[in-house]
This record gives structure tokens, C-alpha cells and sequence, in this order.
């Protein structure tokens, strides 16, 4: 399976939908806005062409988390014209290019944009006379690879997408094309060593030619705000996002049991994801030698439910809306109800146990 081909998220604005069911990412994004604002701050004060200030969300996707961060970015650059009394006309253009998959719904967040603007004109402050055009455009590729033209980025920003890798691994098939991890879908403590080193050796290609694409693309001086799924230490199998993934291995065991899946197709599925470590990330981003390392932190994502709908229910639908597409190409769409509701009932279950602690790497780097 071509994974550029059918990954995207759920489009539209239905009730599966990536844009009604996003808002787990939404939640973490917002603990380390702080991290993004001071980013952007610094790059504006510093940028050699005060026409324009031109950015980029990688991984956009198809719901409102986007235009949300641009609108963050709006305010937040107004704030900083006030505060630092910069003369006027300080900023007559922002720049921002949307990237994902050419399989993501970019028509809906287009459709979105006559709202989107009145809003900012709701947050222009009276005090300064601050008009920028605000000039948004789509530009479908992968991110591991060039999108844009050389040093034409102050800043870029990538939101709960670097934890997908190009590819399935290909070392998780043997010489024959027989998959090696059968009976898991991910990392396990029953995989075989080369299931963990077939991965982390994908992980290293695509982040450090992300690092290398992206090192061509931004000025001097530019700043990158990464968000990642991750794991605290060495061991890949722990209580956070590993675990989420050996619960939809059970899922889908489930529904095998109940004659609904051939265990073959669970045997032939694995997730194109790796969940790194900070030290894996810390050397791939000093053996690419562009940019330095500012920061990086750990974020812990809440996993509380909201009113009456149980963390389950909400992370059952936040992954479907996230594997629906892939799910539905190698099973076929008629399981998707079944397995989310196992899924959301499997987490329930696991939680009342023992505390499940996903995490985030917020990583700020600095394009030497």
C-alpha cells in the first residue's frame, strides 16, 4: 500500500470527521503555545525583509486547528508591533502556506476562509493601524522532501505529524515479502528485535531529510516548532503510545474472534508510526548539523473524558478519524464501527486499571 496515496485524515464535517474530532490535538498544541509565540517573536524582531512574514503549517490537515494557529500567529505579531513600538507600516504581508498529503481536504478549511478572515477583524486593535494581507495557499507534497523555494521561510510549524513515517518499514518483511511481525501491529514486547530497528532506521531517513528539506527552505535565523508524538526512554514498549497501539491490536483481535477479520489481514497490517525518544531525536538533529536545538520538552496529554463521553469514546474517535483512511483501504470501511467501539471500550477498561500517559516532544530549532 501506497501510504501517500491513502493516508489522510477524515475530511469534511461529518461526525467521524478530523475537523469534529481533533480536539485532543487542539488541547496539546494549546499547553505549548507559549513555545510558538516566543519562536515567532524572535524571528519577526529579527527578519531582514520587514515586507512580508511568511510561514508554514506542515501536516495542516483538514479541520479548524490550522486557521486557529494562524489566527494566533495574527494576534500574537500585532501584540509584538505594540509592545516593542515598531513604526508603522510594520508587516503588509503574512505569508502562510498549508501543506499535507494531496489526499487531505483542502477544500474544506478554503471553504472556511470567508469566516476566517471576518474573525481577524474582530482582533485588530484600535491602537496600532495594523492591515497586513494575510495570503493563504495550499501546497500538497509530502514534507519529507522539498516544498518550497530556498531561504523563503521565517517559520514553520508542524503539529502532531512527524510521528508518520514515509513507509511501512520494509525491514518488517522477510526475504520471501512474509511479514516478520505477525500477531502485532507496531512495536510489541513479542516482536522480534528487527521489528524495533527496522522502524527507528525509517524514523532516522524521514526526520533527518524533513531536517535537511526544511534547512533549505528557511532563512538564516528561522525558527521551526515541532510537535511529535513520543516515548520517554529507551524502551519501546511502555503505558503511553505504544499501548495505544497494542489496544487496537486487541481490537482487532476481538472482531477475528468474532469472524468479522481474517487473521491474515491483521497479520499483513502494520502502522507506518514511530514513537522516538528524545535522544534519537536530539542525535538525528545533530548529525544533520543545520539547525540547533533551542529547546525541547515533554508535554503529557490529558486523557480526562468531557462530560459524559469517556476518554475511550474521545481517543476511539480521534484515531478513527486519523486510520480511517488506511483501515478502510486494507479491511475494507464495514469494521470501522465495530472496532472504534471495541477500541473506546478496551481503553475504558485498560484506564480504570492503570493510568495510560501519552506523550508530546516540543521541539524549537534554530536554522544556523
Amino acid at each position: 500500500m501506497d501510504q501517500q496515496k491513502v493516508f489522510c485524515m477524515t475530511g469534511g464535517s461529518g461526525s467521524t470527521s478530523y475537523a469534529k474530532n481533533s480536539s485532543l490535538q487542539k488541547k496539546a498544541s494549546d499547553k505549548v503555545k507559549h513555545i510558538i509565540m516566543d519562536a515567532v517573536e524572535s524571528v519577526y524582531l529579527a527578519r531582514s525583509t520587514p515586507d512580508s512574514f511568511r510561514i508554514a503549517d506542515l501536516g495542516c490537515s483538514s479541520g479548524p486547528n490550522t486557521l486557529s494557529f494562524i489566527k494566533d500567529i495574527f494576534v500574537a505579531i500585532q501584540g509584538i508591533i505594540i509592545h516593542h513600538n515598531i513604526p508603522q507600516p510594520a508587516l503588509s504581508e503574512l505569508r502562510v502556506y498549508l501543506n499535507d498529503l494531496p489526499t487531505n481536504d483542502f477544500n474544506s478549511i478554503f471553504k472556511a476562509l470567508p469566516d476566517f478572515h471576518r474573525s481577524l477583524e474582530e482582533h485588530r486593535n484600535n491602537i496600532i493601524e495594523f492591515d497586513p494581507l494575510v495570503l493563504i495557499g495550499a501546497y500538497p507534497g509530502s514534507f519529507y522532501g522539498r516544498l518550497f523555494p530556498s531561504t523563503s521561510l521565517h517559520f514553520v510549524h508542524s503539529s502532531h505529524c512527524l510521528h508518520w513515517l514515509s513507509r511501512v518499514p520494509a525491514g518488517l518483511y522477510d526475504e520471501q515479502g512474509r511479514p516478520v511481525n505477525k500477531g502485532s501491529i507496531y512495536i510489541t514486547g513479542k516482536s522480534p528485535p528487527v521489528v524495533a530497528e527496522a522502524y527507528y532506521k525509517q524514523f532516522q531517513e524521514d526526520f533527518g531529510l524533513f531536517l535537511r528539506s526544511r534547512s533549505e527552505e528557511l532563512v538564516v535565523g528561522g525558527r521551526m516548532v515541532l510537535i511529535l508524538l513520543g516515548r520517554r526512554g529507551p524502551e519501546h514498549v511502555d503505558r503511553g503510545n505504544s499501548l495505544l497501539w497494542e489496544i487496537l491490536r486487541r481490537s482487532f483481535s476481538v472482531l477475528v474472534s468474532e469472524g468479522e477479520v481474517e487473521e491474515e489481514k491483521v497479520d499483513w497490517y502494520d502502522v507506518h508510526f514511530y514513537a522516538a525518544c528524545g535522544e534519537e531525536i536530539e542525535e538525528e538533529v545533530r548529525k544533520e548539523g543545520s539547525f540547533e536545538l533551542e529547546r525541547m520538552e515533554i508535554s503529557e496529554i490529558e486523557t480526562s473524558g468531557v462530560g459524559k463521553a469517556s476518554y475511550g469514546s474521545i481517543l476511539a474517535k480521534a484515531i478513527r478519524a486519523i486510520q480511517q483512511s488506511m483501515i478502510s483501504a486494507h479491511f475494507g470501511p464495514s469494521i470501522l464501527d465495530s472496532l472504534f467501539d471495541t477500541y473506546a471500550s478496551l481503553v475504558d477498561q485498560e484506564m480504570a486499571q492503570q493510568a495510560i500517559n501519552p506523550i508530546n516532544y516540543v521541539l524549537l530549532l534554530r536554522k544556523l
